[in-house]
């Protein structure tokens, strides 16, 4: 178990920057982004040119959270770090979580006003399934015995 748990947190090292970079939705008419398709990482470049302070805190909690995470739990795979530290990698990932909330409240509102067109692509189900996947990772770590 612990070889499929390893392997599956190692592929999260590759799959989460595909899913910084993937199209997270395709949006028209909005003024903050002015582009046909919307990832992470075109989301936090917009956002340094109009909010640094929100910048930040995405920064943080799209790409630090999960990534901080996800290589604290191979080190504990691999013995380099202790398991006390399965509880703070745990709140890491729920940052991340709070990521993807933020991501599909802002197409709720956007679609709820009626303001341009907004349609969710591959890039948000890639990043949400990263996500999930960290925290389900996490706690079957958290269950196994030393």
């Amino acid at each position: 178990m612990l070889n499929v748990l390893r392997i599956a947190n190692l592929s999260l090292l590759i799959l989460f920057p595909i899913a910084w970079f993937a199209p997270l939705m395709r949006a028209g008419l909005l003024p903050l982004f002015g582009l046909n398709e919307i990832s992470v990482i075109t989301g936090m470049q917009a956002l340094w040119e109009s909010d640094v302070a929100l910048a930040l805190l995405v920064t943080a909690f799209a790409l630090f959270a999960p990534y901080l995470k996800t290589i604290g739990i191979a080190l504990i795979h691999f013995n380099l770090l202790r398991r006390k530290a399965l509880p703070a990698l745990s709140w890491l990932g729920k940052l991340a979580m709070a990521d993807v909330f933020l991501i599909a409240l802002y197409i709720v509102v956007v679609k709820g006003i009626g303001f341009g067109k907004v349609e969710t692509a591959w890039g948000l189900y890639l990043f949400t399934a990263c996500i999930l996947a960290s925290i389900v990772i996490s706690t079957l770590t958290a269950k196994q015995k030393t």
